[in-house]
Order: structure tokens, then C-alpha cells, then sequence
């Protein structure tokens, strides 16, 4: 199968031909439209090596993420960054393309912190390797976690490897009836104090909050928290965005901000996440109003879901920062086949 996948880059690269990478296709609502030849590395999958007590497993891109963790599970570890499937299609290299994080991801790490090591074909059709299976400092430019995030843009992955973590000894979840102001303030209040905090929702004034690690801790942190236990837990529905509040039919964002930024005082639905680092919103309003507000809250907001894919999905780049990009992706992609404008238009 890698073959297969380096000989159809080299011919893409020799006429300039555009290529859409795809695994399982769960995330390709995610980003803009891509124009051009699809190319299917959901066939190049396996786990390659894992070693539990390294903490450490690599599997090539096309690996159903189910997969994978079923088998961390048997070993009792996990992906710390909790990532999102959307589908029964989820592959790692999906989750890697795509950089998204879970409710654990603020204590747990993200996506690109896990990264360990990748090879992948650039857009002269070479293999490369980048990084390795183990933490440890790097000189330069850690090439190996710039896949993360970058929608395929910079080359085919064929294999990656991830830190995992060991799951839990205890999971509790708490439940609180409080105002908007009430949980913002709540939530501040606990980042501060030494709790074993994995993950925190409101939406509907009902704050629900997450902790995880050995049983002594988290019994001393419920007794700090109190709130009323929670039997079926939210988390996996916010995670696979199946509650109600993302069912609505107005366009999805996904707003980034500081924790303690003030509320968006935008009109539509909110659902907050991440201490309130993560505000979700459901709105008609113009895009650029969205980004003015979370710009002016120190912020930035991508438009999730409910577009034609063919504007501009995440917040434009300055100046500056497009030149680096422009400048990276050349590097790796000369004649730009990979993922064309699925990032920004000229990407």
C-alpha cells in the first residue's frame, strides 16, 4: 500500500495535480472544499509497535482510531487528549490532520503535545521520517508536530507515533444548577486549587465537572467540589458533539479563548467547555461579528459546521504569519498538491 501511495504523489507531482487526502472521512465537514483527485489511505493501516510500558504506540495513518484505542484499553491506557471520532470511520491520521482535542484536553494535553514521530510522503514523493517514539528535546523546527492541525496540507501521513497515558484509577462526575456568571467564577476558583480536574460543561445553567486519578484524590476533591453525583455522564456526547445543542440548524462555531474572558454576549446558543477556554455558539450572525467578539476577548473563532465550505472556515492569518505558512508548505509541497485551499484559499 505505501508504494502504491508514493508512486500516485510522484505522478500527481510531475502534471501538478491536486490530490485530496482521505481515511475514513469522518472529519471532512471540517475545513474548507477540496478540489481534486482523492486519494484513499484508509488501506494503509495496522498497529506497527506497542510497547505498554513505554507508553508509547505507533500504527500507520489509516488505523481505525477505534482500533487503536480497544487495544490501549486491553493494557489499561488511553490517548490523554480524549479525541473527538465524529464516526465509525475515524482513523489516526485523521485525528492527527485534523488537531482536535476532546474535554480532557486542558489537563490532558493536546493532539500535537502527543505526537512523538510521523512518516509521511512529501510532494516530491519521498518518504520521510520526523521525530521518533520517545520525549525528548529537539534542535530546530520539531517538523513531526506540524502535521497536527495542518488538514493534510503538508503531506500523506503513513505512520504516527503517540504517547498514551494509563487510564484512571477513578471517574467521578459532579453536577451543578448555577447561573452563567455563577460557573465562570466557580470554575476559576477550582483551576486554582490542586484538584484532578478532566473536564468541565455548562449549558442550560447546569455545570458538570469531571475528576479523574487515584481514588484518594478524587474523593478528597469531590469533598472540595460537592455538587450532585451524575450517574450518565456527558462527556462521550459533548466529545462526538451528539447533544441536543449541536443538533441545532444555525452554523456552529468554535471559539478560543482565555478562561476568564467575560461571556460573549453574542445572540444564539452557548455551550462552554475547557474551564471556559472552549465557548461553542450556535448563531446567524455574520462571520465577521463572530471574529470581532472573540477577537476583542483576546480569542479566535473557527466556523465548525454549517458552511459551503468554500469561505474562509478559520480566522485569517496576518500578513506575517501567511508568508510562514506559504513558505512551510513549499518546503514540503513544492507544487502544492496536497490538500489545496482546504486550510485557506492559496494554501
Amino acid at each position: 500500500m505505501e508504494a502504491e501511495l508514493i508512486e500516485r504523489v510522484k505522478q500527481a507531482a510531475e502534471t501538478a495535480s491536486p490530490l485530496c487526502i482521505r481515511g475514513g472521512g469522518s472529519k471532512t465537514f471540517y475545513g474548507r472544499h477540496c478540489d481534486g483527485e482523492l486519494l484513499d489511505v484508509s488501506g494503509h493501516r495496522g498497529i506497527v509497535s506497542y510497547e505498554p510500558s513505554e507508553l508509547v504506540v505507533t500504527a500507520r495513518a489509516g488505523t481505525p482510531l477505534a482500533e487503536i484505542e480497544a487495544v490501549l484499553a486491553e493494557h489499561g491506557q488511553l490517548l490523554p487528549f480524549e479525541p473527538p471520532h465524529f464516526g465509525p470511520g475515524a482513523t489516526l491520521g485523521g485525528m492527527v490532520a485534523a488537531g482536535l482535542s476532546g474535554p480532557r484536553r486542558p489537563w490532558g494535553g493536546s493532539v500535537r503535545d502527543a505526537v512523538l514521530g510521523v512518516r509521511l510522503i512529501n510532494g516530491r514523493g519521498e518518504a520521510l521520517r520526523f521525530g521518533g517514539q520517545v520525549m525528548k528535546n529537539v534542535a530546530g523546527y520539531d517538523l513531526s508536530r506540524l502535521m497536527a492541525g495542518a488538514l493534510g496540507s503538508l503531506g500523506v501521513l503513513l505512520e504516527v507515533s503517540v504517547k498514551v497515558l494509563p487510564r484512571p484509577a477513578e471517574e467521578r462526575t459532579r453536577m451543578f444548577e448555577l447561573s452563567a456568571e455563577a460557573a465562570a467564577a466557580r470554575q476559576l476558583e477550582w483551576g486554582r486549587l490542586p484538584l484532578s480536574l478532566s473536564g468541565t460543561l455548562y449549558e442550560g445553567e447546569r455545570l458538570y465537572v469531571r475528576l479523574c486519578g487515584s481514588a484518594q484524590g478524587v474523593a478528597a476533591g469531590l469533598e472540595v467540589l460537592g455538587g450532585e453525583a451524575v450517574a450518565d455522564a456527558p462527556w462521550q456526547a459533548v466529545r462526538e458533539q451528539t447533544l441536543p445543542f449541536f443538533q441545532g440548524e444555525a452554523p456552529l462555531w468554535r471559539i478560543s479563548l482565555p478562561a476568564a474572558a467575560p461571556a460573549l454576549n453574542l445572540p444564539g446558543a452557548c455551550l462552554t467547555e475547557w474551564g471556559g477556554a472552549l465557548r461553542w455558539l450556535r448563531t446567524d450572525l455574520p462571520a465577521e461579528l463572530v471574529r470581532q467578539r472573540a477577537a476583542a476577548l483576546g480569542g479566535h473563532a473557527t466556523l465548525f459546521r454549517g458552511h459551503d465550505g468554500r469561505g474562509e472556515v478559520f480566522t485569517p492569518l496576518a500578513p506575517a504569519l501567511l508568508a510562514l505558512h506559504q513558505r512551510v508548505k513549499r518546503a514540503l509541497d513544492p507544487q502544492g498538491i496536497f490538500n489545496p485551499g482546504r486550510m485557506y484559499a492559496g494554501l
